[in-house]
């Protein structure tokens, strides 16, 4: 009885660290890959001798273990499984079908940023051609106003030639006036000079 109830502990204790060996092994697992070739083999030990229990394809991406032996390598494929496989085929470096099925999803990416960036640029010409049409517009504006402003120069320069004649015109006829008034004040007062000399 007593002998059982050792053996029970003794099970328990060895299952547990199992688990806990399990669980460490599985904390430090690195990311890798089965190298392109066709689907491969996987066995339940380190060699060809131990029963095969399954496949994996090419190119898939598995947890790799870091436990190796006889040229097999501990993996955990993708369904969660720990098996073994030859060396050869594992890679932590990603195969040529997940190298492209990365760079097709690059290429999607780039295809939307493209038509993103292809549609900001039309925003961008048309905002181009917009502020071209308002520069035409200005232009337009800018000659009309130095159309308008030569126009009014000249107007200005005629009202300044007019005004000049006129204060011309105004100064002959201040300066006939006076030769006038100085040719006739004169004979006027001498006239009266005689009547009076004549009336003594």
């Amino acid at each position: 009885m007593k002998f059982s109830k050792l053996l029970f502990s003794l099970f328990v204790l060895f299952i547990t660290l199992t688990l806990t060996v399990q669980k460490s092994a599985f904390a430090q697992n690195a990311q890798g890959y089965i190298s392109d070739t066709l689907p491969t083999f996987v066995h339940s030990g380190p060699g060809k001798n131990y029963r095969i229990v399954g496949t994996v394809n090419s190119g898939s991406e598995i947890q790799i273990t870091g436990k190796t032996q006889n040229d097999y390598a501990e993996i955990i494929n993708t369904k969660g499984r720990t098996v073994w496989v030859e060396s050869k085929y594992v890679s932590k470096k990603p195969g040529l079908r997940v190298v492209i099925a990365q760079l097709n999803t690059k290429l999607a990416d780039l295809e939307g940023n493209s038509s993103e960036v292809s549609e900001r640029l039309m925003r961008a010409n048309k905002n181009v051609n917009r502020l071209s049409s308002e520069k035409i517009q200005l232009n337009n504006e800018i000659s009309s106003l130095n159309k308008t402003l030569s126009e009014l120069k000249l107007k200005i320069k005629d009202q300044d030639t007019n005004i000049k004649k006129e204060w011309f015109f105004n100064g002959a006829i201040v300066l006939g006036l006076g030769l006038l008034l100085g040719l006739i004040i004169p004979r006027l007062s001498s006239n009266k000079k005689s009547n009076m000399n004549s009336w003594k």
